[in-house]
């Protein structure tokens, strides 16, 4: 009995290995796959877009950047904590380049374009992240003078026109009488800083993904905090109810802990250029959004800008 009983744990300890190297391989196999993860970022985003429009009244702008990057850290620091050891040296030899990417990737993008959507609508928000593409390529070229592709700048203007039919309902005149206010330049100057930082990433040092998110997490909150203490000095100051805990809660993991770590390896996968198109749908998935939970018809100009932005990113991604 005892000889039987240690053969019975011996094969469950090598089932639970076996399917622990399935999962290992699961997750390695995920993380190759560039066009699934960039895809999640834009669907993160698109969400986060509209929780932007959402919690105005709720959570000053400042102070949500804030908890969004402070509680991501938090998150990601147990896991990050034995490859930031080994790679300190690299980030301290790295600091300047660490702080830019900080500051643009996570302080001051998300800062300005939660406080653009303090003036702006949601679809206005979505419609602007489409011009990101271009942003990232007028950056790599200024960068590394890396130019466009024609089959990227195709893709480019075939997704972009995908996005204009969605926004617009397929009717030019809706397009040409959508009104833009200060909002919507805050949120260009954001797109525009963000641009930055992802056609920068290719100076990234060599380092763990998790190491580099949380450096980029941890600097990017503490560089928040002389803008929070102002805010609130100001008099704007949370509002702490359900709609705001679920709020923090979302950001806190999906648009940056997950979306950020998507973004980053697919950007090292397959480039800047070819990654940005994907950019693309983020209005996409906010029109879905609009349907889902908004009970908003689905119309034909729904299907054909679906199409035109599958085929633009289809077409500016392959080589």
């Amino acid at each position: 009995m005892p000889e039987a009983s240690a053969k019975s744990h011996r094969t469950s300890a090598k089932s639970h290995r076996a399917s622990a190297k399935s999962h290992s391989r699961g997750l390695r196999s995920l993380f190759d796959q560039p066009y699934l993860l960039l895809s999640l970022t834009s669907l993160f985003w698109a969400v986060n877009t509209v929780l932007g429009r959402f919690i105005v009244g709720h959570i000053p702008p400042v102070t949500f950047a804030f908890i969004r990057w402070g509680g991501a850290f938090l998150i990601v620091l147990p896991f990050a904590l034995p490859h930031l050891a080994r790679d300190w040296p690299i980030v301290r030899k790295h600091a300047v380049l660490m702080t830019v990417l900080a500051l643009t990737g996570f302080s001051a993008y998300n800062t300005m374009a939660y406080y653009g959507l303090q003036y702006t609508t949601a679809i206005n928000g979505l419609l602007l992240q489409s011009i990101a593409p271009l942003f990232v390529a007028l950056w790599s070229f200024v960068l590394f003078r890396t130019r466009l592709t024609w089959r990227q700048a195709l893709g480019i203007c075939i997704s972009l026109t995908g996005v204009a039919v969605i926004v617009s309902h397929g009717r030019l005149a809706v397009l040409v009488g959508i009104g833009f206010n200060r909002g919507d330049v805050w949120f260009l100057i954001a797109l525009l800083i963000y641009a930055y930082y992802t056609a920068a990433l290719r100076q990234r040092p060599a380092m763990h993904p998790l190491s580099f998110l949380a450096v980029g997490m941890g600097w990017g909150a503490a560089l928040l905090i002389p803008a929070v203490v102002v805010e609130i000095v100001s008099g704007h100051t949370m509002v702490l109810d359900t709609e705001s805990a679920l709020s923090i809660i979302f950001v806190c993991i999906f648009p940056s802990l997950l979306g950020y770590l998507f973004l980053n390896r697919g950007i090292e996968l397959i480039g800047a250029n070819r990654a940005a198109p994907f950019m693309h749908l983020v209005p996409v998935f906010g029109s879905v959004l609009a349907i889902v939970w908004l009970r908003e018809r689905f119309e034909v100009f729904h299907a054909v800008g679906y199409g035109l932005v599958f085929t633009g990113i289809t077409v500016a991604t392959r080589k």
